[in-house]
């Protein structure tokens, strides 16, 4: 099982692609929390060069509501890690996959839960 949704937008720009992978995220439900720069991090923490990469912590609060009422330490894993990563083929955007992240805990509701927000996080990925 991969542990991540994966789509490729050929020749693309990272920039423009983080836009509509938020105007997606937004039109399925989920909104970003977090942002890390990774390449700006290695840079300034490491000194070390290497291509676009963000990190965008995207939450959908009526499904992470649902979860930690589930599964009150499973914010642990919250929110929904989406990269954009430039690539030789384009921009590589991966969201997690909440059903395999989500197996480590023994509990069939919240797998429940994670295949919704999976089903979801698919749909946005797809639209961008």
């Amino acid at each position: 099982m991969s542990y991540t949704i994966n789509r490729t937008i050929e020749g693309g720009d990272v920039d423009a692609v983080d836009t509509k992978l938020r105007a997606s995220l937004a039109e399925h439900g989920f909104g970003v929390l977090t942002e890390i720069d990774v390449q700006k991090t290695m840079k300034s923490k490491l000194d070390k060069d290497m291509a676009p990469y963000r990190i965008l912590g995207a939450c959908n609060p009526k499904m992470a509501w649902e979860a930690i009422g589930i599964e009150p330490r499973v914010g642990a894993m919250l929110p929904c890690n989406v990269i954009l990563r430039q690539t030789d083929a384009g921009v590589e955007v991966s969201a997690v996959d909440p059903v395999a992240s989500m197996q480590a805990i023994d509990n069939a509701e919240l797998g429940r839960v994670a295949g919704q927000v999976r089903d979801m996080l698919a749909k946005a990925v797809a639209a961008v």
